[in-house]
C-alpha cells in the first residue's frame, strides 16, 4: 500500500477512535482490504487494534485479516481472545496458515483450539504440524486438485464445478495414478482448449517439477522462482501427492529469508526486533558485537606494538580511518555479493576459487587506483613522497586483502555447512580492520627504516 494511503487510513482510524465515532469507522474498516488494514495495525496500541478488529462484520473477513496480519501482532491480538472465537475464525482460514499460527502457540492452547475445530479441518492441520515448520511439508496447502489419468477434459471441468469450488489455487490440475502417485500436471488453460473427451493422460506434462515434504522452504522458493510456476506439488518419499506450496507462501518465504540474511549480515540477529522489549533487543545484539569489541582490543595492541613508528611520524595516525574504511567497504561489498549469490543459487561451492580470484583481482585494481589517489593527496599535503608511498601501499594492501577475506570467508563457511550470512557481519569487518592496521604500520616501519 502506498505510504500516503497508509498514513491517511492510520490517521483516520486514530481520529475516529478518539472521537468514539464507531459508526463511521465501522464502514471504513469493512470496506478496507484486509492487507491494507493489517499494514496499519503495527502503529496502533493493543486496545485500538482490538477495537478495530471487533468492527469486522463476518467471520470470513476476520479470517482473511488473520492471514494478512504479521505474526507477532496476531499473537498479541489473540492472547486474551476466547478460544471459541479463535477456533471459529480458524475454520475459515487456509489450513497452512492455521498450522503456522498454532505452531507458535503453546502445546496446551494449540490442542484446545484443535479440539474446538471440526474433525476434518483439525486432522489436516495436525498433519501439517507433524512436519518441520520450515520445510515444504510445514508450509504446504493440503487442498489441491488431483484427478485420475483416465479422467476426460469434460469430467475434469465438472469436478472443478462440483468438488473443487473452494480450492485456493485452481490454476494447476495434478494427475495421479491409481495409487495417488504424482503422474503429471495440466494447466487450466490446457483443459479448456482441448476436445471434451480428451483424456488427461494424453495431454498432461509428465516432467513435473516437485519437492519432497522435507525439502527446506528456501529451496522450495528457489524452485518456484527458477521455473516461474504458481505452485509446486509436494510429494512424500514414495511420490504420493500430499500437498502444494503456492506462490503467495513463496513470496513470504523469500521476504523472511532475505530479512534474516540482511540482519545476520549486519550483526543484528535473525529477526526484526521493533516489537521486542529493550532487554531482549539488547540481549540479541550483545553477542554479535562481541566480535567487534575483541577486534578493537586486538587493533589497540597492534597499534601499540608500532608505537615507535608513530612517535617518529605522529601524523601516521591521521590515515588509519581511510585505510580501515576503504578495506571495510570493499570487504563488505565482496561478502555481500558472495552471500547473496549463494542464497539465490547464482553461485555454488564449485566456483570458490573462480569467485575468490575474481574478487581478489578487483580488490587489487581498486586498491591500486585509490592508493595512487590517496598517495598523491598525502604528498601534496606533507611534501613527503615516502609517506605518500606508504599510505598508498597500505590502501592497496588493505583493499586487496579485504576483497580476499570478504569473498573467501563466506564460501568457506558454506563449505563446512555454516550459514554464510553470519560471516559478513562483525567477523569479516573486524578481521579486515586488524589486518589493515597491521599491514599499514608494517609497511610504514619498513619504509621508515629505509
Amino acid at each position: 500500500m502506498p505510504v500516503d494511503r497508509s498514513k491517511i487510513l492510520l490517521d483516520t482510524a486514530k481520529r475516529l477512535l478518539r472521537r468514539g465515532a464507531t459508526g463511521h469507522l465501522h464502514k471504513i474498516v469493512n470496506k478496507t482490504h484486509a492487507a491494507d488494514l493489517a499494514a496499519v495495525f503495527r502503529f496502533l496500541t493493543i486496545r485500538e487494534q482490538e477495537a478495530l478488529f471487533d468492527l469486522l462484520d463476518t467471520v470470513e473477513q476476520k479470517a482473511l485479516f488473520f492471514s494478512a496480519l504479521e505474526e507477532e501482532i496476531l499473537l498479541k491480538l489473540i492472547e486474551d481472545m476466547p478460544a471459541e472465537k479463535i477456533a471459529e475464525i480458524l475454520e475459515q482460514m487456509p489450513n497452512d496458515d492455521v498450522a503456522d499460527l498454532l505452531g507458535k502457540l503453546s502445546d496446551e492452547r494449540a490442542k484446545a483450539l484443535l479440539d474446538l475445530m471440526t474433525k476434518e479441518g483439525s486432522e489436516e492441520v495436525e498433519g501439517l504440524l507433524s512436519y518441520d515448520a520450515e520445510t515444504a511439508g510445514g508450509i504446504m496447502l493440503p487442498d489441491f486438485i488431483a484427478l485420475k489419468e483416465e479422467t476426460t477434459a469434460r469430467g475434469a471441468i465438472e469436478a472443478l464445478q462440483k468438488e473443487y469450488v473452494d480450492i485456493e489455487m485452481p490454476f494447476y490440475l495434478y494427475v495421479v495414478d491409481d495409487h495417488d502417485k504424482l503422474a503429471g500436471v495440466i494447466s487450466l488453460r490446457q483443459l479448456v482448449v482441448v476436445p471434451p473427451e480428451t483424456r488427461l493422460e494424453s495431454m498432461m506434462a509428465t516432467d513435473v517439477v516437485s519437492v519432497q515434504t522435507d525439502t527446506d522452504q528456501e529451496e522450495v522458493a528457489k524452485i518456484v522462482a527458477r521455473y516461474d510456476i504458481l505452485a509446486v506439488p509436494v510429494v512424500d518419499e514414495i511420490n504420493t501427492l500430499v500437498g502444494i506450496v503456492t506462490v503467495d507462501d513463496v513470496i513470504d518465504i523469500i521476504r523472511e529469508e532475505a530479512t534474516e540474511d540482511i540482519l545476520k549480515m549486519a550483526g543484528a540477529g535473525e529477526g526484526l526486533i521493533e516489537t521486542q522489549s529493550l532487554f531482549k533487543s539488547t540481549r540479541i545484539r550483545l553477542p554479535w558485537l562481541l566480535a567487534s569489541w575483541i577486534g578493537g582490543v586486538i587493533a589497540f595492541f597492534v597499534i601499540g606494538h608500532f608505537e615507535s613508528s608513530l612517535n617518529k611520524l605522529v601524523y601516521l595516525a591521521a590515515f588509519i580511518p581511510i585505510i580501515m574504511g576503504m578495506g571495510g567497504n570493499i570487504g563488505t561489498q565482496s561478502s555481500t555479493i558472495v552471500v547473496r549469490g549463494l542464497a539465490t543459487g547464482q553461485l555454488n561451492l564449485g566456483q570458490i576459487w573462480l569467485v575468490v580470484s575474481k574478487e581478489l583481482t578487483i580488490g587489487f585494481l581498486l586498491g591500486f587506483v585509490y592508493g595512487l589517489l590517496v598517495g598523491f593527496v598525502v604528498h601534496l599535503r606533507y611534501d613527503l613522497w615516502l609517506l605518500g608511498i606508504t599510505v598508498g601501499l597500505a590502501v592497496l594492501s588493505s583493499m586487496t586483502i579485504a576483497a580476499l577475506v570478504g569473498s573467501l570467508v563466506p564460501m568457506a563457511f558454506a563449505r563446512i555447512h555454516i550459514d554464510p550470512a553470519v560471516a559478513t557481519g562483525p567477523f569479516v569487518t573486524t578481521s579486515i580492520d586488524i589486518l589493515s592496521v597491521f599491514l599499514y604500520f608494517q609497511i610504514a616501519t619498513v619504509l621508515l627504516h629505509l
